[in-house]
Parts: structure tokens; sequence; C-alpha cells
């Protein structure tokens, strides 16, 4: 949709308000840096916008885990997506803002996508001409540029869409997910800062390390595709970033093997860490697992939460 058309065919009706929640989320999946990732249920960030008369996006509120957070317009991840978004629409109204967080601050779980996902959610919501939860994309990614520096998509994705969503380009490529594939993630109790995390990165890479890493990503496509668990399973490994990051977050060799050595079709880290995820061919092995890597952190003095969910989890919605 062009952004003149926007112009012509939005509104928003003042007074009116909405809320919207967006799930956490797995991003990079291991193999798929800044393109590839997952919902996950049982986490999650919650937003309340109402529209006003004043040209403006304000937060009137933060409450949650974390309320230490910026408030102006282009620092605030929820704030700036709706001004993304007002801005395309040509909306003449503002909107204020009531931010609750429900996901840890440099937890690995798009904590700060899910905000602006959740945001955009609500005032597309208030519209008179609702957008396709695709079309949000642009707006809430404007938002995750304000907390991580860098434009990309892997949390964003699914936690608009639901499940596990390849991001090519604009394109957002929802993929077929098993009903019995579960994802176990442990998130110690540590932060590890986006903008840290990607720092890790900066140095080149080998063109040899970049191939493999390129035949893992389509390996665990093809077998996605195929309902290959074993393929999947031999492919599921990031020699990219993982081993850059690893030394971020204490104990995580121990965790990793406590999930491989429990079934785990693969394991790595969440995001920019320090959650660590891994994939089971079912919710049981899922559970037992996810126990032992809790307990693997809490032996290198971490204590740690459990998230157990289907990768095939639902996204962003209206509550």
């Amino acid at each position: 949709m062009s952004a003149a058309r926007g112009k012509r065919a939005h509104r928003a009706q003042v007074g009116g308000f909405a809320q919207a929640q967006a799930p956490g989320s797995v991003g990079n999946v291991g193999v798929g840096f800044d393109i590839l990732g997952h919902a996950v249920e049982g986490v999650g960030d919650r937003v309340m916008v109402e529209a006003i008369a004043e040209p403006v996006v304000r937060i009137s509120a933060i409450s949650g885990l974390v309320t230490e957070l910026p408030r102006d317009s282009q620092n605030n991840t929820a704030a700036r997506a709706v001004s993304a978004m007002r801005e395309a629409l040509g909306l003449e109204n503002g909107f204020e803002i009531a931010l609750e967080k429900g996901i840890p601050l440099g937890s690995g779980l798009g904590g700060s996508a899910a905000s602006a996902v959740a945001a955009v959610v609500a005032a597309n919501a208030l519209l008179d001409q609702p957008l396709e939860l695709s079309e949000l994309y642009p707006f809430a990614l404007a938002g995750e540029v304000a907390a991580s520096g860098s434009a990309h998509g892997d949390n964003i994705a699914p936690q608009l869409l639901g499940g596990l969503v390849l991001v090519c380009g604009e394109r957002l490529i929802q993929i077929p997910v098993p009903d019995e594939l579960y994802c176990a993630v442990v998130h110690p109790h540590l932060v590890v800062e986006t903008r840290e995390a990607r720092k890790r990165l900066r140095a080149p890479y080998g063109l040899s390390k970049i191939v493999a890493q390129t035949g893992n990503l389509a390996g665990v496509l093809a077998g996605l595709y195929r309902n290959d668990m074993a393929l999947i399973g031999q492919s599921l490994s990031d020699v990219l970033v993982e081993p850059r990051r690893a030394v971020m977050i204490p104990g995580f060799a121990k965790v990793k093997a406590a999930a491989l050595e429990r079934g785990a079709l693969g394991a790595s880290i969440s995001g920019g860490g320090p959650s660590v995820f891994a994939w089971f061919s079912n919710r049981l092995h899922a559970q037992s697992a996810g126990v032992a890597m809790r307990q693997a952190f809490e032996a290198a003095g971490l204590k740690a939460d459990l998230l157990v969910s289907p990768v095939a989890a639902a996204g962003a919605g209206v509550l």
C-alpha cells in the first residue's frame, strides 16, 4: 500500500482505545541469523493504545517487569513503531500508549520487538480500515531499530504472524511446522544487551563457515517442508554466530549438552542471548530436557526460568 493511498484512506476515531499482546520469540533459531524466528507462548508484552486529538505519540505509563525505559517517541520501541505507522498513513490524530512489560530486558526473547508489535497491533485496531498484520511489519521494524540499532525482523515477524517465519526482504514467509515440534527455552537471570551481542560479530567470517551455515539453514527449512525430523536434527546447528556469543553466557556448553543428551534435535542461543533454546519432537521431551537445562544454569550460579512452547505458537492479537 502506498503512503499516498494510506493518507487518503485511514483515520482513527479520537477517544477510541484498544489493547494488544505480542508473544516472546526465539530469534535466529540458530541457523537463520536476522531472518528466521518463531513465537514462544507463555511470555509477552501488553500495550494499551488510545487515539488522541493531539498529533503526537506519547507514553503515558510503563509497568511490569521493566519500568526504566525511554519515553520519547524516538527511543521507545512502542512509540517509535506507532510514530512510523502514523506518519506512513498520514494520520491527523495521535496516540497515547500504556506499556506493560512481561518480557525481561536483554533476555534474548524479543522483548523490544514485542513492545513494538503489540503497540502497532493495538493502534491498527483503532483505524477505520485496519491493515493486515503483515502490513504492520515495516512499522514494528522501525521500532526495533530504536533498541538494537539495526533493522532485523527475526523477532518482529513471528511475533506478528505466529509460528516460524522467514524474512525475505519485505516478504514474510510462514514456514510449515509439525504440530508435535516443541521448544524448550531457558532464560537465565542475566542481561545481555543486543547491541553488545552484535558487536561480537563484527570480524569477518571465512567462506567455508558461511557455506556451512547456509547448508544448515537450507537443511532445516527442507526438513520442515518434508516433515523430516532427522534432517532437521542433522541441520539445526549454528556454526557462525554461536561460537562467538557463547562466552557471554556462563554455563552455556553444559546447558546445550543437557538438551542434546535428552533428545534435542538441536540447541543454541535464542536471539542475542542469554536465553538458550532447544527443539524437540514432542512436548514431554521438551519439558523434561528443559528442567535439566535449567538445572545446568543453576549449577553455573544462575537462577533460570523455563518456557515450553509449540514452535507453531500464536502471534500477536487484540485482547
